[in-house]
């Protein structure tokens, strides 16, 4: 149970809550595993560990500034609302269908976006590839190195702030990119990993230089045994 103004509901009654407010049901695809708190998670390595790909400087002003703003600017949007209390899951479904919540979703949305980036990340020589995963990008892309040129010239031709996303689309692994903090649940696609091309996630180490700092993230510190296990979780929703 959880409770908003004082008033304890469970999660189907904030459900059914919400299914009257934007006319649909919400996180069709909800696991347990989609129920994230709304409170900025600690990384998952030192903050020097990812250097120099990216620099612990970065972190400090990507994660430490940018990252725990969305949560708080989340956070204060919500409170006193129908989705206090709810998980970051559901308040990005919610307010990614009802454009009266366009601040909300572009908040919650980063925060959500920004915990997979952290996470989907290794120290410098961890990353080691599954042979599965690369079987998969070789029948879906052609290629290991044609799936990261993909993944490349998606966030090279993004225009102004955004990201490039590797998803699992009706079966099937697909690149493609988003605008802002858009999340690819708007496009009914399950992103299982994602490359934040806003220039605060590379601009102190290099500077304009966007494709190189896409190519030395995919080539260095990516935790593909983590993008595995996302993309297992979402083949046959």
């Amino acid at each position: 149970m959880h409770s908003a103004n004082g008033v304890a509901f469970s999660y189907n009654e904030l459900n059914h809550k919400l299914d009257k407010k934007v006319e649909r049901k919400i996180m069709q695809h909800k696991e347990e595993w989609m129920k994230t708190p709304l409170e900025l998670p600690e990384l998952p390595y030192a903050k020097d560990a990812l250097a120099p790909v990216i620099s612990e400087q970065t972190i400090d002003y990507h994660y430490g500034k940018h990252h725990k703003a969305y949560y708080d600017t989340t956070k204060t949007l919500v409170k006193g609302t129908e989705l206090e209390g709810a998980s970051l899951e559901e308040i990005v479904e919610a307010s990614g269908k009802d454009p009266s919540m366009k601040k909300l979703y572009n908040n919650a949305a980063q925060a959500w976006n920004h915990n997979l980036y952290w996470k989907q990340f290794a120290p410098v020589g961890k990353g080691k590839m599954p042979a599965k995963l690369e079987t998969l990008f070789k029948e879906n892309f052609g290629s290991v190195e044609d799936f990261k040129k993909k993944m490349v010239e998606e966030g090279v031709a993004r225009f102004g702030s955004g990201w490039a996303w590797l998803v699992v689309d009706d079966g099937k692994l697909d690149v493609y990119s988003t605008p802002n903090g858009d999340n690819p649940w708007k496009d009914g696609k399950f992103p299982v990993f994602g490359l934040d091309v806003w220039e605060h996630a590379y601009y102190l180490d290099y500077q304009n230089l966007r494709k190189k700092h896409l190519e030395e993230v995919l080539d260095k510190i990516v935790n593909w045994d983590y993008v595995l296990e996302l993309i297992d979780r979402y083949i046959g929703q």
